[in-house]
């Protein structure tokens, strides 16, 4: 399928799924002002900096305080190409032959604090992104790096200077953790938003409570007009999935947007009938697991590889899909996507192989090899039930099928970054869970350590990120794909760098009462809660 096809497939089961989901709503009915939405968030963030974090522990309480630049159509998510403004007046015509974006601003916008939000507000906010000063850290650097200045000639206009034409620029500018902050706060000190909140979005900050909850209360200055329609939100903390379902079923909560698993969805359907309804949808989120390349053993690729050469993906995507919200088998591209791998181009890499048997024969080889036949070693992971505790289990006993011993370190979130971001694991479950789909960027997570801030293997490849910067250079799709086997290729099977183990498949049953909201392909997309009503 190439690629306009693939975005009329995509809108097509866009268009399915809202059809689905309104069909009970009468087609003039209007949104109703007031209520409190609360809604379950599986985990808190360890900061709160949208530049900084990569969570939904993040994105789903804090998102509705933020006004970005563009973002996805609320009311078509699903689409990889429909962006439209928000604090711009409309979306702009590129010039310099696809190399200038100038966006006019929408004047009067406020802060929170009621002083004035300007373009220069926005420049200070993608500089912190695309440059960030020395000790500061943002996670989607790799996304801009097209980007060559960006610039403020007045108080209404903003303009990005790109190296290079590139077809990735607007997906990236539209990332939803690209939340535009106040630039006299960041001058004062560029790390304030890591423990503060002040924003122009649809929604004041009203209190937090740690471990407990985050409020947010409507903000009647918000620059679209009759928005938002609630009166405001609470998102409560919660780990633990029974909890979130309890909570849903008994009213306490009307949605969890991250997701359930299909047997938490059946149970809350066959207790609640019509006042639950269900949204389901392809996820671009992918688990992976990642050696770090500068601790023995697995500082060797043979290593490395009879890791991966252990993992029956094929089988695991039939029984895991019952039990966790992961199902379809990939490579390093959103499946399905004309980017990505065909089934035939998998059954070619190590851990793909249609016989399990012979994968495994050679794993015990390798390890045979490298002198290690009897590996232990730690797997660090995440302490949120789905689906990190299923799939590291999973891994586990994969693993143990090859001769390998593992013991799995469960954190909290917050300690599993640090863990991530010092390097201190022998392997680890990692993820690669992006926004808008978008495959040329969202590679970018196996990118170099200096260069992709959220790659966490400890190792420089410089022949990848030169694949990467090659695709991104192209708008030729079949180069592009081409360039996407040999980076892929290289990943998975030659360098071994990091590891696809299933992608995710997004179920949200919701109280049927909240209305407005669309579900994407990505549990960060469409959050900040503005068009969200309650009909009740």
């Amino acid at each position: 399928m190439n690629l306009s096809k693939y975005l009329r497939a995509v809108s097509i089961v866009a268009i399915g799924a809202a059809v689905a989901f309104f069909s009970e709503v009468p087609a003039q009915a209007a949104p109703k002002k007031g209520g409190i939405l609360n809604f379950v968030v599986p985990d808190e963030p360890p900061s709160w900096d949208g530049h900084r974090e990569t969570t939904f522990a993040l994105i789903h309480p804090f998102a509705p305080f933020y006004s970005l630049l563009i973002k996805v159509n609320p009311e078509n998510p699903s689409s990889p190409t429909d962006f439209v403004c928000d604090l711009c007046t409309g979306m702009p015509t590129p010039a310099d032959g696809g190399k200038t974006y100038t966006f006019k601003i929408k004047q009067g916008v406020k802060f929170h604090d009621g002083t004035p939000l300007t373009a220069h507000d926005i420049v200070a906010s993608f500089n912190k992104i695309i440059f960030p000063p020395e000790g500061t850290t943002s996670a989607r650097v790799a996304y801009f790096v097209m980007v060559e200045s960006v610039s403020a000639p007045d108080d209404h206009t903003v303009v990005f200077k790109l190296k290079y034409p590139s077809g990735a620029f607007i997906p990236a500018l539209a990332t939803p953790f690209n939340f535009i902050y106040s630039k006299a706060k960041l001058a004062g000190d560029i790390r304030w938003y890591e423990k503060n909140v002040m924003g122009s979005g649809p929604f004041k900050f009203a209190g937090r409570e740690a471990g407990a909850y985050v409020r947010g209360e409507r903000n009647k200055d918000f620059h679209v007009a009759g928005q938002p329609y609630l009166d405001g939100f609470e998102a409560i903390f919660s780990n633990k999935q029974a909890v979130q379902v309890q909570a849903i079923r008994g009213d306490r909560a009307a949605i969890q947007f991250r997701g359930f698993p299909p047997k938490s969805t059946e149970d809350l359907v066959n207790a609640l009938g019509k006042d639950i309804t269900v949204q389901e949808s392809d996820w671009n989120c992918v688990l992976l697991f990642t050696p770090n390349h500068k601790k023995k053993p697995f500082d060797d690729v043979r290593v490395r590889r009879a890791l991966t050469l252990a993992v029956d993906r094929w089988g695991g995507s039939q029984s895991l899909s019952r039990i966790a919200i992961v199902r379809a088998v990939g490579g390093v591209a959103f499946p399905g996507h004309p980017l990505a791998a065909a089934k035939a181009e998998l059954e070619q890499l190590p851990g793909y192989w249609p016989d399990i048997n012979k994968s495994r024969a050679e794993a015990k080889r390798l390890l045979q090899e490298a002198g290690v036949p009897g590996l232990k070693f730690e797997l660090s992971n995440r302490a949120v039930d789905q689906p990190y505790t299923i799939v590291g289990t999973w891994l586990i006993d994969q693993w143990r099928q090859i001769g390998v011993t593992v013991e799995q370190k469960m954190e909290p979130t917050g300690p599993f970054y640090a863990r991530l971001r010092s390097a201190d694991f022998d392997v680890t479950v990692d993820f690669n869970c992006q926004s808008v789909i978008n495959p040329l960027l969202d590679i970018g997570k196996f990118l170099s350590e200096d260069i992709g801030n959220e790659s966490y293997g400890a190792y420089v490849d410089r022949d990848l990120d030169k694949m990467f910067e090659a695709m991104n250079r192209t708008s030729d799709e079949a180069e592009q794909r081409k360039l996407m086997r040999q980076f892929e290729k290289r990943v998975l099977d030659e360098q071994g760098h990091s590891f696809v183990t299933l992608w995710w498949n997004r179920i949200i049953p919701h109280r049927s009462y909240v209305k407005g909201w669309k579900i994407s392909p990505s549990h960060y997309l469409n959050q900040d809660l503005a068009n969200v009503w309650l009909d009740k």
